[in-house]
């Protein structure tokens, strides 16, 4: 689910997704998203909230009474799942272990990014791997060290929140964060996030209207909403039991420091960020916290 879901979620309908480039089928009818894009496309208006950001379904929901609902997260009406988007020329590897990308003193306008990552059957999937970069308040992206760059993993419930600032602009595009989404031992997602009523968003030749997020004004500064849908089944994520890994002298619940050194399912790996080891964090599903050797 992507962050244009009307505010009152439709009952889901049964039966599978199609997968990334297929078709939505007769018996599906015109997504929301095929519409937001059709409208886009002829120059109609992106359909806002009063507040001024995208409907999300767990965002201000409403009985019939017209009292408000406590937001819960919801999943399938007919949502595509998230669509993928170039990676640029600015991404590094490697970024720092954090949700917090703010540091004090840094200027710009506070922004707080949350949501949830969901599976094609609606399951929230914890210990997925979300890593964010994007532009500081002058445009400028930190090619030197890791301003503005870090990665975080899903919660036990799909949850996710980063605190960083609003983007600056810099020549030829309009305001977007960057970030890459991967299920334990799945494929990466590489996508962008955009804001509602940026001028640039007509001009911008990749810009597209289903990566918009919910962004509301949170005293002086933003809030912004979104929830990925992955091209997965299930809950990849932690287990409870937890189960052996096979083999090797990696272990779930260990302290690892940076640099250390372990073996996994006949293969090497080197520690790239210190932390705790869990079920689902195994070497060969984190890339941003082992390194293969072998």
């Amino acid at each position: 689910m992507t962050s244009d879901t009307p505010t009152t979620p439709d009952a889901p309908k049964p039966g599978p997704r199609p997968g990334p480039g297929q078709g939505s089928g007769g018996d599906r009818g015109i997504s929301r998203k095929t519409l937001l894009r059709a409208a886009v496309a002829a120059g109609a208006a992106v359909p806002l909230l009063a507040t001024g950001g995208v409907a999300l379904a767990r965002d201000a929901a409403r009985s019939g009474d017209g009292q408000r609902l406590t937001p819960t997260p919801y999943c399938d009406d007919g949502d595509d799942l998230t669509p993928d988007q170039m990676e640029g020329p600015y991404f590094k590897p490697n970024s720092p272990l954090r949700s917090n990308l703010v540091t004090p003193g840094t200027p710009g306008t506070a922004l707080t990014v949350s949501g949830y990552v969901f599976g094609r059957d609606c399951a929230p999937l914890s210990g997925v791997l979300l890593d964010f970069w994007q532009a500081d308040d002058n445009g400028d992206y930190d090619m030197a060290g890791y301003t503005f760059r870090g990665h975080q993993f899903s919660d036990a419930t799909g949850a996710f929140a980063l605190k960083t600032i609003v983007p600056g602009l810099y020549p030829g595009r309009t305001r977007h964060i960057h970030v890459k989404v991967q299920a334990p031992g799945e494929p990466v997602l590489t996508t962008q996030l955009y804001f509602p009523g940026e001028p640039r968003n007509s001009t911008d030749m990749i810009f597209d209207p289903a990566l918009l997020m919910n962004v509301r004004g949170a005293g002086g500064g933003k809030e912004g909403t979104f929830d990925f849908v992955l091209n997965v089944d299930g809950d990849t994520g932690p287990t409870d039991p937890p189960t052996d890994p096979p083999g090797g002298t990696w272990a779930s619940g260990h302290a690892y420091a940076s640099g250390d050194r372990v073996t996994y399912g006949g293969r090497s790996y080197r520690c790239l960020q210190a932390h705790t080891s869990m079920t689902g964090w195994e070497p060969p599903n984190v890339p941003a916290l082992w390194q293969s050797e072998s």
